[in-house]
């Protein structure tokens, strides 16, 4: 979960002067104050705030986020609830504020998930039970039994014709928002090969989730690496990267330590197995191993406190899906609805139905933007990570999240009009904005307009299909010609250009200074090479700590605490007991009287 949050942040962090600064797509000042929960809001009160505007404020908290992210991935102490529940606040804060740019159902997982963690995680402090009880890891196996068997239900109850003609994974490679080069050679393959690998995407989202909560271990094992080399496919073909992380991170799940450790597996197998399917102690209270009473009272407080909120997690999570049925919505207990609907605002429960439908019609579909100075003259605008150049392979873009690019492929699904930061977008690149024209090139010299913008644009939609690369038919004006005037006229009559945020002037402080700093020297960098960077950083500290330590991970794999030995047996009974009699008692009584060298197996030789 820590190198989800470090990858989702710094993504975010790159993106945010084209997104939300004060000439961007949606700039963030056009946002009304306190209409949503954020910590935002107390940077920007007046006494409270640290001398920074609401771009500049964004991009501290993607940077605190960011930073907190990497210490939790690289060291054990920082992998607390504390520490969790505040990478979730931030995120939290961060999405309240980013509206539709920020609402895609990653972001609506890795809330529910980050929130899980806070329950799973253990307390920061060392001198406490440093495990929580494991009821609570069983969230993070519902959450991805709902995941990935609710996707795959709604595949199926959507009626949705690929889904039932076995043609839906032929169909995924051509449609799906930014596809790979194996993508287009996947899709080469004969049909019998790809309707055979819709079947294993249904398997694996039908038949494999109930395996989840199997009571024989090498079910669950096999569940979890079945799991694994779908995420692993699915990431090779498709670009979301993000998402298969995320769904590998709650995978782990269904791991038990005796399979990630074998050496304390050894050390585990030579008790007594207590509990359900090999894992000890499952829903027991952890409390009665504690010594002393009031180590005992407050880790049977904690467990209390964790169990119930692990109960009503459940109980909340199940009303998103009773709207299918009109009958199952009238059985839910009123005070879960009302539960509900009180931390619905919060996004920590949300239903999920992944590729539920897919246009069988003609391929992906894909908006183009062009621009032209005369009218008569057309120019494409080549995107960075977005398929434009039909001659060209498709890239890599793993896992960088590029969050226009996204959108722009969702949106061609619609219409402008039900993508108000559409408008901006067309806004911007006819002022030439420099920030958002990063968005769609990192290098200024391929963007065919860095010299001068643009004075008209329009977009149109096509559908795009495998070919050599790709080809691509038109379908329609997806938005017909504007110029400059004519598009600021339009949106200062809806009141999209006054600015609802005090702005502060931020030139002269020191934090406003360093961010600045920061930012001229990132952004030139494409949002991957940043996170591989960070991943790298990751890897070294963890081959850092393995080999000073000598064990992985940095400490020796699952070391229970030593138990205090056993007092040795006198060799005389004790008066009024009966001593043992007979001749096997005797050598026994002999033995361990003699010395130790003289009982060694050298010695007896």
């Amino acid at each position: 979960m820590a190198v989800v949050y470090m990858l989702a942040f710094s993504s975010l962090y790159v993106q945010t002067p084209g997104l939300y600064g004060n000439d961007g797509v949606a700039p963030v000042r056009l946002a009304e104050p306190w209409t949503a929960p954020s910590l935002l809001w107390l940077g920007l009160t007046p006494g409270l705030g640290v001398g920074l505007d609401a771009p500049q404020l964004m991009e501290l908290m993607c940077l605190l986020g960011a930073l907190l992210a990497l210490g939790a991935a690289s060291l054990a102490p920082l992998r607390g609830s504390v520490v969790f529940f505040v990478l979730w606040a931030i995120y939290f804060s961060l999405s309240q504020i980013g509206r539709d740019l920020l609402s895609s159902p990653w972001d609506d997982l890795l809330l529910e998930a980050g929130f899980l963690a806070i329950l799973v995680a253990p307390l920061c402090c060392q001198a406490l039970p440093r495990r929580h009880d494991p009821m609570t890891f069983w969230l993070t196996r519902w959450l991805l039994f709902r995941l990935t068997f609710g996707s795959g239900v709604a595949k199926l109850a959507g009626h949705s014709a690929p889904w039932w003609n076995l043609s839906a994974v032929s169909h995924m490679l051509e449609s799906q928002a930014s596809p790979t080069p194996l993508a287009w050679w996947a899709a080469q393959l004969p049909a019998w090969v790809l309707r055979l690998a819709t079947v294993g995407v249904l398997v694996s989202q039908v038949m494999v989730p109930l395996l989840y909560f199997a009571p024989v271990r090498c079910l669950r094992l096999g569940a979890f690496y079945i799991q694994l080399v779908y995420q692993v496919l699915s990431a090779l073909t498709g670009n979301l990267m993000l998402v298969n992380v995320l769904t590998v991170a709650l995978s782990f799940s269904l791991l038990d330590t005796e399979h990630t450790c074998p050496a304390h597996g050894k050390r585990k197998r030579a008790k007594n197995r207590r509990g359900l399917g090999g894992q000890d102690h499952i829903v027991q209270n952890r409390s009665l191993y504690v010594r002393g009473c009031l180590w005992k009272l407050w880790a049977l407080v904690q467990w209390g406190v964790f169990a119930s909120a692990t109960v009503a997690m459940f109980a909340i999570s199940v009303v998103p899906y009773t709207s299918m049925e009109p009958w199952s919505s009238s059985k839910v207990i009123p005070e879960v609805k009302r539960a509900h609907e009180f931390v619905k605002p919060y996004r920590l429960v949300s239903s999920y139905a992944l590729d539920r439908r897919l246009d069988a019609a003609g391929g992906r579909p894909e908006l183009v933007l062009e621009g032209s100075m005369d009218r008569d003259t057309w120019t494409e605008i080549d995107w960075m990570y977005k398929m434009g150049n039909v001659s060209a392979a498709p890239l890599m873009v793993g896992p960088c999240e590029a969050r226009l690019d996204w959108h722009m492929w969702k949106a061609a699904g619609g219409r402008a009009q039900d993508s108000a930061w559409f408008s901006g977008l067309l806004l911007r690149l006819l002022q030439g904005n420099k920030e958002v024209e990063r968005l769609l090139q990192t290098e200024q010299a391929r963007y065919v307009f860095s010299k001068e913008p643009p004075a008209y644009l329009r977009a149109r939609l096509y559908k795009s299909g495998p070919k050599q690369w790709w080809r691509r038919d038109f379908v329609k004006e997806f938005h017909p010609m504007v110029h400059l005037g004519e598009l600021q006229a339009h949106l200062s009559q809806h009141g999209l250009t006054e600015k609802s945020l005090p702005q502060s002037s931020t030139s002269a402080s020191l934090l406003a200074q360093i961010l600045g700093h920061l930012r001229g020297h990132v952004e030139s960098l494409p949002v991957p090479y940043v996170q591989w960077a960070l991943l790298a950083t990751v890897a070294t500290i963890c081959v850092l700590k393995c080999v000073l330590s000598g064990s992985p991970g940095g400490r020796p794999c699952g070391a229970p605490p030593a138990e205090p030995k056993p007092k040795k047996a006198k060799s005389q009974a004790a008066p009024g007991s009966k001593a043992p009699a007979g001749p096997q008692a005797d050598r026994e009584l002999a033995v361990e009287k003699r010395p130790d060298s003289e009982r060694s197996p050298r010695r007896r030789k």
